[in-house]
């Protein structure tokens, strides 16, 4: 059956929009909204006032452009957000899913809201709304979990919704099924995450939140000890140290801007820029490294993926330096609009089964 999906990604400033019917982009709109505005926003869930009106406005922009009405949607499609661990797919957005997003239960991120917003858009009309491989996606093995202290386990945080998409195209690039590759996949953005694919799961990945490579705004893996002194020294609150390492670290801490292609032009005229993404590089091509050894060495390809993947200085670095390993494909961008309409699509023609989210006690 033809499928009309209306898809929703909150990011931290913006809210990507679009209208899909079938695989066909129908409609795209990227809503930019006020800085000032979200940072006067207690909670993310205060944000929902501020970000629902612009929404409604491009939903009814994408049904006006293309002659439809809203009772011609199937169905709403949000970002997943931070909700407990489970399997990749596609999930209803219940009662147990917003109770636990609406108190940031996991985490607070700007994705939680697409669940959320989605649900009201879909009660609204009507219609049903889903999420799509959200970042708490776990399919890591028990060994990866394990750290050097009991009372600490190593969680799966990733950009699931892109890795999978673009694992899946990279199999197909390869020629063959993404059931039965060795892939390392690298997403590139304002966050990195490194994971590694066997035979269709992501058996590791570094939790993209708190520990892998330095990235344009996220502090990545630090020094313990050091980061233990610096916690208790006084001169810092639990809240600040968290914007410090997630939202202000990494190439912000240094640069005082979170814009890769600002710090990049910057660089050809500052070796202390320069040092600083090399830094960068040298730190997801470990990380890379590391990977290969989960998967004992047999890989198909290593893919690069995200915003930062644009960049050809960034990605010629990365290729010069892991290429030993294996072929290096490059895929910019991050797809997860069609990803997330994809995905739901395949569910609603009964092509993929759903899932079913249920609250931890």
């Amino acid at each position: 059956m033809t499928v009309i999906l209306f898809v929703l990604n909150p990011g931290s400033t913006s809210t990507k929009t679009a209208l899909f019917r079938d695989a066909e982009c129908l409609f795209e709109q990227t809503i930019h909204h006020k800085p000032e505005e979200i940072l006067a926003a207690a909670s993310l869930i205060e944000q929902m006032p501020i970000r629902q009106a612009a929404i409604e406005s491009a939903l009814q922009q994408a049904l006006s452009k293309n002659h439809l009405l809203a009772k011609d949607i199937t169905a709403f499609v949000g970002r997943g957000g931070l909700i407990r661990s489970l399997p990749s797919g596609v999930y209803p957005v219940n009662a147990d899913m917003l109770a636990d997003l609406r108190i940031a239960r996991y985490g607070e991120h700007a994705s939680n809201l697409g669940a959320v917003i989605a649900y009201d858009l879909a009660s609204r009309y009507g219609k049903n709304a889903y999420i799509a491989d959200p970042p708490s996606v776990d399919e890591m093995i028990d060994i990866a979990r394990i750290t050097g202290i009991p009372m600490i386990r190593r969680k799966s945080a990733f950009h699931a919704l892109n890795h999978k998409a673009i694992a899946h195209l990279a199999a197909a690039q390869i020629g063959r099924p993404y059931e039965s590759c060795n892939l390392i996949v690298a997403h590139l953005g304002g966050g990195i995450s490194i994971g590694a694919h066997r035979n269709g799961q992501v058996i590791d990945v570094n939790n993209a939140l708190e520990e892998g490579p330095l990235s344009p705004e996220r502090a990545g893996s630090l020094p313990t000890l050091q980061l233990i002194d610096w916690c208790f020294s006084g001169q810092i609150s639990k809240d600040e140290m968290y914007r410090r390492l997630v939202g202000q670290g990494g190439i912000y801490a240094y640069a005082g801007t979170n814009d890769y292609r600002e710090i990049e032009e910057q660089a050809k005229n500052s070796p202390g820029f320069q040092d600083l993404l090399a830094a960068m590089n040298y730190q997801i091509a470990k990380s890379i490294g590391a990977m290969a050894v989960s998967l004992a060495g047999r890989i198909d390809a290593i893919v690069l993926t995200g915003g930062l993947a644009h960049s050809s200085w960034l990605t010629r670095q990365i290729q010069e330096q892991v290429t030993f390993l294996g072929p290096v494909l490059i895929y910019p961008g991050e797809n997860e609009m069609v990803a997330l309409a994809s995905k739901v699509g395949r569910v609603l023609n009964k092509n993929e089964m759903i899932r079913e989210y249920i609250r931890e006690p």
